[in-house]
């Protein structure tokens, strides 16, 4: 296969320095289907910068006939990655605006919406081509005004995966299992997706909050299709989803080979890549509603030490860690009990185990819809 490498510069943001976005493409740049892949959007995030560096040696090895197009961003973020404080990355959120570098993505659905009003008819394969024109005409235009590298970064990133049938922005948790977040609306069809990643958690939501990169990418073809609804047909042409390749330490050649095989094997499926995948893997555990996640959160200041490992299946009220005050004057009453509110499977936790109040201390997959999760349904 053909790798053309190119760079695309951000706008500075004092003098003398500069950063731009590498990205490699794959094929012609008109072919179909599209997949757009990205890692590093949290720039401390590790993982996915090593699959995408994996996934790259494999596909310039050229062992199977590349039949759509496949574009990889391996560092989404150099601005994130520039934040260095006392020989730590702070890449998740902005030290210029203390913004999420993965929220605040601009809906552009409405503004698609008035575009194409008018122009769509009875041929959905003629209405997806009308719809991602129109995207990235906007998003085009708006990088054109952008304010701020941040706000061109989104745009840029955005305007990369616009066109793409599938898009995976590549992430990892603290410190957890393997897990996906999907949109409901390409749901069960695309449960090969988290079956070929070997994925043991996948949570669904169309609308998670906050805008991240792979729901605007997603959604704008729900809202135009609840727009417009039965007059014109409009499928939901990108499958975006955000994949979390286990924890910020699992960062290694072998693991990483590992996960960039497995998300080939996909792309073949899906028939980006020629060759054969093999059968579709069973899916390790059915998916369940974002809505459904318990985030479990410190009442107060302290060690916490774990009941129970991650991947675990747990029930409603049964202890999964101790928060323990060492300064207590009786160490009986320095320990507090911390239980699961629902049934599900323990799939993340903190790797630093002292944690302030109302801190994340786990996220529990849940099968059912929890009351009062609605809003912001991700961590911040």
């Amino acid at each position: 296969m053909t790798r053309i490498v190119s760079r695309f510069p951000l706008p500075p943001m004092s003098l003398g320095t500069e950063r731009h976005l590498t990205v490699h493409a794959y094929g012609d740049p008109d072919a179909a289907p599209k997949a757009y892949l990205q890692a590093g959007l949290h720039a401390a995030e590790l993982p996915g910068l090593l699959v995408l560096h994996h996934l790259i040696r494999r596909l310039d090895a050229g062992e199977d006939p590349l039949l759509g197009q496949i574009v990889l961003v391996p560092v989404a973020n150099p601005i994130g990655q520039s934040q260095q404080l006392r020989g730590q990355m702070i890449g998740r959120t902005s030290l210029a605006d203390g913004s999420n570098f993965n929220r605040e993505y601009p809906d552009v659905a409405a503004a698609i919406g008035d575009m194409v009003d008018g122009r769509l008819g009875p041929k959905a394969a003629t209405n997806v081509a009308l719809i991602r024109d129109a995207f990235g005409e906007i998003l085009a235009d708006r990088a054109a005004r952008a304010e701020g590298e941040g706000a061109y970064l989104r745009l840029t990133l955005m305007r990369f995966a616009c066109d793409a049938d599938i898009v995976l922005d590549l992430h990892c948790d603290d410190d957890a299992t393997f897990h996906v977040y999907m949109p409901e609306q390409s749901w069960p069809e695309a449960a090969d997706l988290p079956a070929f990643l070997g994925s043991p958690v996948t949570m669904l939501a169309n609308e998670s909050g906050g805008n991240p990169f792979d729901e605007s990418l997603s959604k704008p073809w729900l809202d135009l299709r609840n727009r417009f609804g039965d007059a014109v047909p409009i499928p939901s042409a990108c499958l975006s989803a955000t994949v979390e390749l286990r924890g910020r330490g699992d960062v290694g050649d072998a693991l990483a080979e590992e996960d960039a095989d497995r998300i080939y094997r996909f792309l073949q499926h899906r028939g980006v890549i020629g060759g054969d995948p093999g059968p579709v893997p069973e899916l390790p555990r059915p998916a369940t509603p974002l809505a459904g996640m318990e985030i479990v959160k410190a009442p107060l200041p302290g060690i916490v030490s774990y009941r129970v490992p991650l991947g675990a299946e747990v029930v409603a009220g049964q202890p999964i860690a101790d928060l323990i005050d060492p300064t207590a004057d009786d160490p009986a009453e320095g320990r507090i009990e911390i239980a699961a509110g629902t049934d599900g499977m323990l799939f993340a936790r903190k790797s630093l185990r002292f944690v302030w109040p109302g801190e994340t201390i786990a996220k529990i997959a849940g099968g059912q819809a929890l009351a009062g999760r609605s809003g912001k349904l991700l961590t911040d």
